[in-house]
């Protein structure tokens, strides 16, 4: 089976959750057999093609010219992805499935599904209504209409938690039997402490506190749906009955500035430590040292940061919101704040602060769960089973069952993507 995957995040370019998704996705279905090949955006610094543990990577560099805003980035890159992969199939003679991440790559995805008649997987991450509670702006109307496009054009769609579930039906009106529920997964190994740093994580944790101090760890995209300004209102309520506390904030994000500046306005910047982005053994250190990790977000289809402090061996807060909620049950392997509120919030960080024979309990049935419910070797055997559904039904459908490329021309797929520079051109124009 030979799949393209279609991502706009790819390794070394992380913004989110997303890019380590598809990057260990695409690793253990490659290690299970199936052919995979990702298109994703590029830079000068990384290579433009390799192959990283049987996966087949091809990086597109962003096209040169300036472009007025988000929206024409998106189109444009959306060239390049297309002309990349025609190419692609013109050389490997067929692929057999077309797999999107995100409304980003929607369009060459949807090109590529019609020009070479491949059947197409979606994967939906998170929503533009979810992230933004509803639709207020032209550009986020225009993004959920792509979303929906994608949605529609896709044989099936795939998303992470029952909360998207019904997400995905509410907003798009999706039948039921069009989605299928795959959670993601943890590579545990991914989460351990390097041999040479474990004997050394004393002297590492006094780089961010003192040895009387507590470290309360956060990790998260600086953006208002991750709640991080709610975290910043508890600090002065956990500062209150637990004085001897630092908050240790890691991640970049637009609101970084409006954050660090609240701190600054709450007085409590002499106990908030913002220390921007940081490699996996830095944050798996943390991890270790940490006394409590709190993802405090508005809205998270799934969290595999939730996933992360589980597999690493910290007690977790979250926000009893989204498909955190789902992984979490209450005081077994985890506490759950109220969504939005400081004073929930503040009241679970201290409940473990105060009791930490109580959240070594929590973070040992934490790590259990992990390992019985989250691997990745589970969720790529679904998306293979998945695949294998998709390419049954194609067969009992007009298109051709043994498709290649030299049966229709190169000229089809350059239809396709002149029509998308007039997309381009258009969009230019009216802004």
């Amino acid at each position: 089976m030979r799949v393209l995957m279609l991502s706009w995040e790819y390794p070394p370019q992380i913004i989110g959750g997303m890019g380590r998704h598809v990057d260990e996705l695409t690793r253990t279905l490659a290690r299970q057999g199936v052919e995979i090949h990702v298109i994703c955006p590029g830079d000068n610094q990384a290579l433009a093609q390799q192959q990283i543990d049987g996966v087949h990577v091809y990086r597109v560099p962003p096209y040169s010219p300036s472009t007025p805003d988000f929206i024409s980035q998106v189109i444009q890159m959306n060239v390049g992805l297309l002309e990349r992969a025609s190419s692609l199939i013109y050389t490997l003679g067929s692929v057999h499935l077309v797999h999107a991440h995100d409304w980003l790559v929607a369009y060459a995805s949807r090109a590529l599904k019609h020009a070479y008649q491949i059947p197409l997987v979606a994967t939906i991450h998170a929503t533009e209504f979810g992230r933004n509670n509803g639709l207020h702006t032209d550009q986020q109307r225009y993004i959920g209409s792509v979303e929906w496009w994608l949605t529609y054009e896709a044989w099936r769609v795939i998303c992470c938690s029952y909360y998207m579930q019904d997400e995905l039906q509410r907003v798009f009106h999706l039948p039921a039997d069009k989605i299928e529920l795959i959670s993601n997964g943890i590579n545990l190994e991914d989460f351990q402490v390097n041999d040479k740093l474990i004997n050394h994580l004393s002297a590492f944790r006094c780089t961010y506190a003192q040895p009387d101090e507590k470290i309360v760890f956060c990790i998260s995209r600086l953006v208002h749906e991750k709640g991080v300004q709610v975290l910043l209102d508890a600090v002065p309520r956990v500062l209150a009955a637990y004085p001897a506390t630092k908050f240790i904030i890691a991640g970049r994000g637009p609101n970084q500035s409006y954050l660090q500046h609240k701190a600054q306005q709450m007085g409590v910047d002499h106990r908030v430590n913002f220390i921007g982005f940081i490699d996996d053994q830095t944050r798996n250190c943390l991890y270790r040292v940490a006394d409590v990790t709190v993802i405090p977000s508005l809205y998270e289809p799934f969290g595999i940061v939730v996933l992360e402090g589980m597999a690493a061996g910290c007690p977790v807060v979250v926000s009893d919101t989204g498909g955190v909620s789902e992984i979490i049950e209450h005081r077994v392997d985890g506490l759950k704040a109220q969504t939005g509120s400081a004073e929930s919030l503040a009241g679970c960080i201290l409940e473990i602060l105060n009791q930490p024979e109580f959240g070594n309990s929590l973070k040992e049935k934490a790590y259990q769960k992990v390992i019985g419910s989250y691997s990745w070797d589970i969720v790529a055997r679904k998306t293979t089973a998945l695949y294998r559904q998709v390419l049954k039904a194609r067969t009992e459908i007009d298109w051709p069952v043994n498709h290649r490329v030299s049966t229709v021309p190169l000229s089809k797929a350059s239809s396709y993507l002149s029509a998308l520079t007039k997309i381009k051109d258009r969009y230019l124009l009216k802004h």
